[in-house]
């Protein structure tokens, strides 16, 4: 989906996400280097014409948002990087993660495994 991107379109629909519904002006404002306002109108409508954009009149012109959803973007690159490099295994994903446990706070380990009960109770 996304990865599939070329860089520069790539980092547009990244500061869309992070940044939410921007204007031209604000997302010329938002990248690493400067181009033109026409150069990123035309990635815009080709991101537009892709699917992976949608755009809305507002009163400061133009506004742009990702036309899919983070949560669904981010299912959709993690089943990318499950497939890719761990040869479709969730489990071995997931144990990549844990062998990260250093960096985690307990906090978040405690959450992980509040999700994967959750995940059990969801199978019964």
């Amino acid at each position: 989906m996304l990865s599939s991107l070329p860089p520069r379109e790539r980092e547009i629909v990244d500061i869309l996400y992070e940044r939410g519904a921007s204007t031209v002006t604000e997302i010329g404002e938002a990248l690493a280097d400067e181009l033109s306002g026409s150069a990123i109108r035309a990635m815009l409508k080709r991101l537009e014409t892709k699917g992976f954009v949608v755009r809305e009149q507002s009163e400061h012109g133009f506004v742009y948002t990702p036309s899919v959803s983070d949560k669904a973007a981010r299912k959709s690159a993690l089943s990318q990087v499950v497939r890719v490099f761990f040869n479709g295994s969730a489990t071995s994903a997931a144990a990549a993660l844990l062998g990260m446990q250093g960096e985690m706070s307990n906090s978040e380990l405690d959450e992980l495994e509040q999700m994967i009960a959750k995940a059990r109770e969801g199978r019964g």
